[in-house]
């Protein structure tokens, strides 16, 4: 792990969308919708396989994480609202938390005042990710599939890397210059030394590593292994 990737790809900014997205496809059986239509096809193919909507969400989260940077990383956080088949509705909130030694001043200077930038753009900036604990708690109070093949279409695509179109291309050069500040950042999305375009191809070997990291032993390896220790080093 050479750096930190599952963070700093969080730095990109939300930003519209630059084509068309693909025509929507009809089925009977379940529907799939996200931000990236690689996503998209990830979910509808764990329903095709007989995973329930809950699997389908897991995998889609997992599989945002590769294909769309600029928000749908496990260095955030998130929501999830189900509607059960015995009628009950319940929500897990798996929203960023403030570190352990988050203080109240920590956005000021010696004279109170607010240092701009400090809440949105440094590493104080950020919280401790919910995404990983959130998308593992609802699998295993709700779904039904092994976590290690619900992650595996995410794992493939973050280390094969997947084929950039016009609007992802667009993000990444809108967000250039704040990308290149980072040098973690840079190797991953300006390999090189220029924001990628439409039909190259974004690998991102470490995220694999990471995301194979949590397959195989879980949540705890993320919050208290390697990844864990190497964002708090970073960090400090």
């Amino acid at each position: 792990m050479r750096a930190l990737p599952l963070l700093l790809a969080g730095l990109l900014a939300s930003s519209p969308a630059h084509a068309a997205a693909p025509a929507p496809v009809a089925g009977s059986g379940g529907m799939v919708v996200s931000a990236q239509h690689i996503a998209s096809d990830v979910g509808a193919d764990i329903l095709r396989r007989g995973g329930n909507a809950v699997d389908a969400a897991v995998a889609v989260g997992y599989a945002l994480a590769v294909v769309y940077p600029q928000a749908g990383n496990i260095g955030g956080g998130g929501f999830m609202t189900l509607h059960l088949a015995n009628g009950r509705s319940t929500f897990l909130d798996f929203r960023e938390k403030a570190p352990q030694a988050a203080t109240a001043t920590m956005y000021q200077d010696a004279s109170g005042k607010v240092v701009p930038g400090l809440s949105t753009d440094s590493w104080k900036a950020v919280g401790i990710p919910g995404t990983v604990m959130g998308l593992e708690t609802a699998r295993v109070r709700y779904g039904t599939l092994p976590r290690a093949t619900l992650m595996a279409p995410a794992i493939k695509l973050a280390r094969e890397g997947f084929v950039l179109g016009q609007g992802d291309a667009g993000v990444m050069a809108e967000e250039a210059e704040k990308l290149a500040r980072d040098p973690a950042s840079a190797r991953i999305f300006q390999p090189r030394g220029q924001p990628l375009t439409k039909g190259d191809r974004l690998v991102q070997g470490d995220l694999a590593d990471t995301l194979s990291l949590i397959a195989a032993k879980g949540s705890d390896a993320f919050y208290k292994g390697a990844i864990g220790a190497a964002i708090a080093d970073a960090s400090r």
